[in-house]
Parts: structure tokens; sequence; C-alpha cells
């Protein structure tokens, strides 16, 4: 199974849900069987390293932010990955846009894949600090669900 998480710039929610999932994914030793990455709709941070704040939040909670690099989502990604989620409902109609008419990837929004409401992951760039802290108890609530679901296709 391949799963890509997207959100607008790769710099703080899908890097974070990326580093989230995956420290899930080895914890339960699916790390073999489930590849994730992350991507962005917009270009202007690719290569870049994810936003400081998001890093220092992730770290205290014991997530390592800091080997991913942000990248834009390509037209390839539709046909390599499985899942495609998105981290707000902006994110997935800009997907629904770029989207190859040919591809077979399934597109939801995160929360609301693993039916969760608020069904957006708040963008918390031009916020206060706390709202990196909300974007974690999301994605972590999120995720945990998002492995049940895994373990019961497996």
């Amino acid at each position: 199974m391949r799963i890509l998480f997207v959100c607008l710039g790769n710099i703080c929610r899908s890097p974070t849900v990326e580093a989230v999932f995956q420290h899930r994914l080895r914890q339960a030793g699916l790390d073999s069987v489930v590849v994730i990455d992350s991507a962005g709709t917009g270009n202007w941070h690719v290569g870049k390293a994810p936003d400081s704040r998001a890093t220092v939040a992730a770290g205290l909670r014991g997530y390592d932010l800091s080997p991913l690099r942000a990248r834009q989502v390509s037209p390839e990604d539709f046909d390599r990955f499985d899942l495609i989620l998105a981290m707000d409902a902006q994110n997935l109609a800009d997907l629904r846009s770029i989207r190859p008419a040919a591809s077979a990837a399934r597109l939801d929004l995160f929360l609301r894949h693993v039916g969760m409401m608020p069904e957006d992951v708040p963008d918390p760039y031009y916020g206060q600090d706390d709202g990196f802290d909300r974007v974690l108890d999301l994605v972590e609530r999120g995720s945990e669900v998002l492995l049940d679901d895994i373990r019961r296709l497996l």
C-alpha cells in the first residue's frame, strides 16, 4: 500500500503527518509494507525543510521532521500512490484539478477518510505556535485510526 499526504506547501501539515504516521508504522512493524510520502500542491517551498515551528512541536512529542524536504505533487504521484489524502478541502480541489484522467488513485481528505471531524486539518502557518500542537493532536488521532484500517486490510 502506498499513501501520499498533501497540504499546500509541504512544510507544516503533510510532513507532520508523514513523520507521525511513519513512526506509527515502525512501531507496528508495517513500515516495509506501507510506503508513505508527503507533498504540497504549491511549489514555492520545494527543497526546503519543514517549518521550524512544526519541527519543534513534533520534536517535543518524539517525531523527527528534520530529514524531510518539501516537494510538489507531480502527475506521476497519481500512478505511484494508491491513496492520496489532502489536509483540507482546497488541497483536495487542487488535487482533483491536476489528477490525470486515467489515475486509479483514491483521493480524500485525511480526517474525513478516518471518520474524524472537523474534516480539515487547519493550516497553522499564519497562526500562533499552539496551532502546530492542534495539528499534532488531530494527526496523532487520525494516524491511529488509519493504522487500524490498514491492519484490517492486511
